[in-house]
């Protein structure tokens, strides 16, 4: 018996240590709830702005209304008034506050302060509101694909506002009371104000007047070609900041197409970061770029700069024809050197390049390049990229990458991979975050991060001279810009679906630079599926020429030569 009783003393002693020591917070929780309402504070965005600070995403004061069942005199009357007040079904919620199922309901969300001051005047019992935060955007449609936008609670749901949630979003405060069973204020009610912190201000290296350009290049492109899209990247090659990056077709962010799922995440897809391609006739950059490095170094399987290349029209390799895009009736692809090979942009000069190098040198510099991996972006949803593993390779895969085939790339990744070709050989990490502005005003700046240095300044010098050819004797020419040096490459590549050519789909491209002996702007314009003329030389060239102008404008450059 003695021990008995000491045994359930014992549980009952354990079960008190237990409530108090371990349940207790929770218990103290619950019951400061049942006699305590929260009215949320919600904290303010943080603004996003350009490198300049031009406000590219805002915030303007709207409220949210609430309403609690059980501090309510006339269900009826109530409803009646806050659907007439914010043109809601009035019945539906008069059946919600009988039903006694909730303890609160959120009436209305980003409610403008007119409705408000009108809420307040008929003095509802059991109805409260708080201010909240609608985000407002500055361009519109402008940088859409990039910005993103957020949920009715002001939630970063893609784009930087998501990949800056934690710096943008803040932390909510509240304010506490007590009251009684049903929730209305007692009399001596305590009143507990928590303070809230707003996010941080964020600055981008986007430069809005660059941006604009784009947009409107990209837009006018759009219309005139007929295409499925246009896409276009402006960098700085000199630290790959992200001047504008610019996709059409495109929507307005502050009237998103919420209640469209399909045609949302269609038009909000940042084409240049999360699809891929095949890039055809621009990445013969890289691969110029690959022999002439390797032939620097001493590799006797390089080709020199004064080679002569053989003016076959067809290469056959693995069994495989490999053919060049011209018929070669015209004499122009006949005793090419590299500089007249990517003038003319010759698909066998650029086969036998890769196939001289072999899969394990080519491949360190295709790695190098950033290709087969994301570039680090800091944007979300960043694709790898498509790039054949060096076990499987076979020499016919391995020729036709030399020149862009059977190989698929982001937008960012050719622009990244060109940038490092042509300024001196440094391949950075590309970002859009130039800065945080803290609440205090401090700046905290970003500062470009070195990743890999795939060539010497030397092959990058020689590369960016060849390239300067294009623009003024070859494929480029409509890039051409009296007084500036420009270099640039042009690519047509056709699509494939279901494993074949797709007939008639083509993927026409530039991607151009200046000035090219130092250059400060890059830019890479894709042109999806185009209608009538599909040549990337006549397509894509003039967007990039274009955007070139105004930037020459806008920053007032002189001319070079």
């Amino acid at each position: 018996m003695g021990l008995a009783i000491a045994f359930i003393f014992c549980l009952i002693f354990a079960r008190l240590l237990y409530v108090q020591l371990i349940w207790g917070k929770e218990l103290t929780f619950k019951a400061s709830d049942q006699w305590n309402r929260e009215i949320p504070v919600i904290a303010g965005r943080g603004i996003i702005a350009d490198r300049n600070g031009e406000i590219l995403a805002g915030n303007k004061t709207t409220y949210s209304v609430f309403l609690r069942p059980k501090a309510v005199d006339s269900a009826e009357q109530t409803s009646k008034i806050l659907g007439e007040l914010f043109g809601i079904d009035s019945v539906k919620l008069c059946e919600k506050i009988k039903g006694g199922k909730v303890s609160e309901i959120t009436v209305a969300r980003q409610v403008a302060k007119e409705s408000v001051e009108q809420l307040v005047e008929y003095d509802l019992p059991g109805v409260y509101y708080a201010r909240d935060n609608t985000r407002e955007y500055t361009y519109n449609e402008v940088l859409c694909q990039v910005l993103g936008f957020t949920s009715n609670d002001g939630t970063g749901l893609s784009g930087i506002e998501k990949y800056y949630e934690n710096i943008l979003g803040g932390e909510n405060g509240e304010i506490s009371y007590t009251t009684d069973i049903v929730g209305i204020e007692t009399e001596k009610s305590v009143v507990v104000y928590s303070e809230a912190r707003d996010g941080d201000e964020i600055r981008l290296t986007i430069d809005i007047d660059v941006q604009l350009s784009a947009e409107k290049a990209v837009r006018e492109a759009y219309v005139s070609s007929g295409a499925k899209s246009v896409s276009c990247i402006v960098l700085d090659p000199q630290n790959f900041d992200i001047l504008a990056m610019a996709n059409c077709p495109s929507y307005d962010l502050n009237d998103v197409p919420r209640d469209d799922t399909e045609t949302l995440n269609a038009l909000s897809r940042n084409s240049t970061v999360c699809d891929i391609y095949e890039p055809g006739s621009t990445f013969k950059v890289v691969t110029a770029a690959a022999n002439i490095e390797e032939y620097l170094r001493g590799n006797k399987n390089a080709y020199s700069n004064s080679f002569i290349f053989n003016g076959s029209r067809t290469r056959t390799v693995d069994g495989t024809k490999i053919k060049c895009w011209s018929d070669h009736s015209n004499g122009k692809h006949s005793n090419q050197t590299l500089a007249d090979a990517l003038n003319n942009s010759c698909n066998p000069c650029f086969t036998d390049m890769a196939l001289s190098l072999g899969t394990e040198t080519f491949y360190n510099y295709l790695t190098s390049f950033g290709f087969g991996n994301v570039t680090g972006l800091d944007y979300g949803g960043e694709a790898l990229g498509m790039l054949i593993p060096q076990s499987l390779v076979r020499n016919c895969d391995l020729a036709r990458i030399g020149f862009g085939q059977t190989i698929a790339v982001t937008g960012i990744q050719l622009a990244c991979a060109v940038a490092s070709a042509v300024n001196g050989g440094n391949y950075y990490t590309p970002h859009l975050l130039k800065a945080v502005v803290t609440g205090n005003g401090k700046i905290e700046n970003f500062k470009p991060v070195l990743k890999y240095n795939p060539v010497s300044s030397q092959a990058s010098s020689i590369l960016a001279s060849m390239l300067e050819g294009v623009v003024t004797e070859g494929s480029g020419k409509k890039a051409y810009i009296e007084g500036y040096k420009v270099g640039g490459k042009t690519g047509t590549a056709q699509k494939y679906e279901d494993g074949h050519i797709a007939s008639g789909k083509y993927v026409s491209s530039f991607v151009g630079f200046f000035p090219s002996d130092k250059p400060q702007y890059l830019a890479l314009i894709i042109v999806d599926e185009p209608q009538g003329t599909y040549y990337g030389s006549a397509v894509a060239a003039p967007i990039a020429k274009e955007i070139f102008e105004d930037i020459i404008s806008i920053k007032n450059i002189q001319p070079y030569v």
